[in-house]
């Protein structure tokens, strides 16, 4: 996620190419997939954050054939406030099982 928000905001500044942020968005996707969560609510959040991946993605690569990557990024967006939600609502939970969520907020 670090990696991608820095790749991001190289690319609003004009330091980074959508591509690069293409394929940092999919590795990003990978490794939310390659997690083994036991837990229902953090079941549901790596299904939405590799969704928001997904997503960004494709707006970022839609970004570097100079379409409109619109509609993606507001999924995507979507999608992450869908995460937090869930996240925020299992926190307490979470917590008393001795996960804290606080640092992923």
């Amino acid at each position: 996620m670090t990696a991608l928000g820095l790749m991001a905001d190289q690319f609003q500044e004009g330091m980074g190419s959508a591509k690069d942020v293409a394929s940092q968005a999919a590795l990003a996707g990978r490794n939310i997939r390659a997690t083994q969560p036991s837990d229902y609510s953090l079941q549901r959040t790596q299904t939405l954050m590799s969704a928001m991946f997904i997503e960004y993605q494709r707006a970022m690569n839609a970004e570097d054939k100079h379409k409109d990557p619109g509609p993606h990024i507001q999924r995507s967006y979507g999608l992450a406030n869908f995460a937090h939600d869930a996240l925020v609502q299992a926190a307490p939970a979470l917590a008393a099982r001795g996960c804290d969520v606080k640092p992923l907020l």
